[in-house]
């Protein structure tokens, strides 16, 4: 006899009736119009702040062993480098760069290793890639606002990735909602005219900021496992939808300020969206389930995301140290105050550098910003891409390679 798991209880969400017209602007059809015109409800969320949960013994275990593995991922990440390694900084970058590429890619934001190197330079067209690199800020502020998270610092991650993003695709600056609740209703779903027949219903405007306030006295509660608490915050929030955009890549970088916040995580950032992208259905199934009243499926999908992220994250680990390890070979016969000493543990995080940021990141001259990428290019660490006499870039290919290989396994594993 097969025992099917019982369900978490949650509060559901309930529903705030409204009717929705349809202008003529000359966009719609008279049909269409006529399809999108008419009642719809909006979701009212539930209460969270003081939730009573029991959690099945089955479940308590899943979270406490994906718990322990995002802890042993963590302090492997150390101790792979050595704490005073000055190459541990670039390896909790880099590992923050492909967790906010995969958060990227449930948007169906995707964008390679070049391309997201290249725009940390302001040298790439792709604006996929500019958007990614709007969400690594968002995920450095996450990190930077980690200990206190209120309202104002969740609305600080929502500006720092409309600014970026707003810059990244050319605009002067940020839109108007950049940093703000919204004041209008927002859906998910494939009609851009109408909530009728939404995925999902967001709250109306007016419902957001009591919602909000209840959300960020959950996530200040003490005693609950901190990935399970993660967890439903972030089913909380995407239920809630605070913002016009860009939800869905703040709702994930709450979750990672949570983790370093309550202090699963100390020293790196685990790709815990590259676990969630393995499954992508079951986590749009699962937001679903949490506003219907049942929170086991999103315990349940970030449990699954976390084994996957501090098992694929080590390796990733292992494989760019290989890297350092056989790149500090080709330099064996390089001075040891040599420039190039410096640069090379900046290649984790950045694999593709120009003199500037050379310069500018280790504080040297110019001249000396280019010595070290001609002893580098000359050791065969570096090589130089453009074949220009100006504006010249170096790459790291092992690298790159290493990090699209990552990219392609959790695609494939998806």
């Amino acid at each position: 006899m097969i025992t099917v798991p019982g369900p978490v209880t949650v509060p559901s969400a309930g529903v705030r009736p409204g009717t929705w017209y349809v202008p003529d602007d000359g966009l719609s059809s008279r049909s269409a119009r006529a399809r999108g015109s008419g009642p719809y409800e909006a979701s009212l969320p539930a209460r969270l702040a003081g939730l009573e949960l029991a959690l099945p013994g089955d479940l308590a275990a899943d979270v406490g062993d994906a718990e322990a593995a995002l802890a042993a991922f963590d302090a492997h990440s150390t101790s792979a480098l050595g704490t005073d390694n000055p190459a541990l900084g670039p390896m909790s970058a880099v590992l923050l760069r492909t967790e906010s590429a995969s958060s990227s890619q449930i948007e169906d934001l995707t964008v390679g290793a070049k391309q997201l190197a290249l725009a940390e330079l302001h040298q790439s067209r792709s604006a996929n890639a500019r958007a990614v690199v709007a969400n690594v800020r968002t995920m450095e502020a996450a990190l930077r606002l980690a200990s206190d998270l209120d309202l104002d610092a969740l609305l600080s991650m929502h500006r720092e990735l409309m600014t970026d993003a707003a810059v990244g695709s050319g605009r002067s600056g940020p839109t108007g909602d950049a940093g703000s609740l919204r004041t209008r209703l927002v859906w998910v779903g494939r009609s851009g005219s109408s909530p009728r027949g939404a995925v999902h219903v967001a709250p109306e405007a007016e419902d957001v900021p009591p919602a909000m306030a209840d959300l960020i006295h959950f996530i200040a509660r003490d005693g609950l496992p901190v990935l399970l608490h993660a967890a439903l915050a972030h089913a909380q929030f995407e239920t809630i939808h605070p913002f016009t955009d860009g939800n869905g890549r703040t709702g994930r970088a709450l979750v990672h300020a949570m983790l370093r916040g309550k202090g699963l995580l100390r020293s790196t950032t685990a790709p815990v969206s590259a676990g969630l992208l393995t499954d992508l259905d079951g986590y749009v199934s699962a937001l679903t389930a949490f506003r219907t009243g049942d929170a086991r499926p999103i315990i349940e999908q970030f449990a699954h995301a976390a084994r996957y992220a501090a098992t694929t994250g080590s390796r990733l680990v292992d494989d760019l140290a290989a890297v350092l390890a056989h790149s500090r070979n080709l330099m064996s016969g390089m001075r040891r105050q040599a420039t190039g000493w410096k640069v090379l543990p900046l290649l984790i995080a950045q694999p593709i550098v120009d003199s500037a940021f050379v310069r500018d990141r280790l504080g040297v001259s110019a001249m000396t910003a280019q010595r070290a990428l001609d002893q580098l290019t000359d050791a065969g660490v570096l090589r130089e891409t453009t074949g220009f006499s100006r504006n010249r870039v170096w790459q790291q290919g092992e690298i790159l390679a290493v990090l699209d290989g990552y990219a392609a396994t959790v695609r494939r594993d998806g």
